[in-house]
């Protein structure tokens, strides 16, 4: 069952992330907000999770300032997964101009990320697996739109190939740690190095 804490957390996604759109995209970014819980609920998780699906790219893309607001509003179980959710700030992003600058970062906090991930806690876990389940099924969905194709990788700060490498990383790692995510995130992985005409699956690397 959930509750208007449930209602409160849609609306406080909505306000923060209001001038945001899903990259390429004129859709509003809370879609993406709302399709990363529902895949929570769908995959068993509890109203906390499901709330920290709402919230969990706040502090990563609105501010750090969001973090003791979450914490003050919502518990500390909910602010304790975004966090876990979060491989850097806002704040912490915009310090690189020059594309090299962001790449080398992207490639230091993905790392980061992942090694995160594999001790993380198993309520966060489930956040994690949904949020990047959600984004992958986008990428596979462009690659499939005639009007976007390969472009899709253009979106992003690292080049395609490090991009399947991420992905191929988590997979592995959801899978490791018997994610109930992990099939259907797989499957998802390898239908987008299918489409990406990348045959083999490699894992992140510097």
């Amino acid at each position: 069952m959930l509750t208007q804490k449930f209602t409160q957390a849609v609306d406080y996604a909505r306000v923060a992330h209001a001038c945001q759109v899903r990259k390429g995209s004129g859709i509003p970014y809370i879609y993406h907000l709302l399709g990363v819980a529902s895949l929570v609920l769908a995959y068993g998780g509890n109203e906390d999770q499901a709330i920290a699906g709402l919230l969990h790219d706040v502090i990563e893309d609105c501010g750090a300032q969001h973090e003791s607001i979450i914490r003050a509003q919502f518990g500390d179980v909910v602010a304790d997964i975004v966090l876990d959710c979060t491989d850097g700030t806002a704040e912490g992003k915009s310090q690189h101009v020059d594309q090299d600058a962001k790449r080398a970062d992207w490639t230091v906090r993905k790392l980061t990320y992942l090694a995160h991930v594999q001790q993380e806690s198993d309520a966060s876990l489930l956040v994690s697996a949904c949020d990047k389940l959600h984004n992958a099924n986008a990428i596979v969905d462009d690659l499939q739109n005639p009007e976007v194709g390969q472009a899709v990788f253009e979106r992003f700060t690292a080049e395609r190939e490090k991009t399947l490498g991420y992905y191929q990383s988590l997979s592995e790692i959801f899978t490791e740690r018997q994610s109930p995510v992990a099939r259907a995130f797989d499957a998802t992985v390898a239908q987008m190095h299918a489409l990406a005409n990348v045959p083999t699956r490699v894992r992140l690397q510097i």
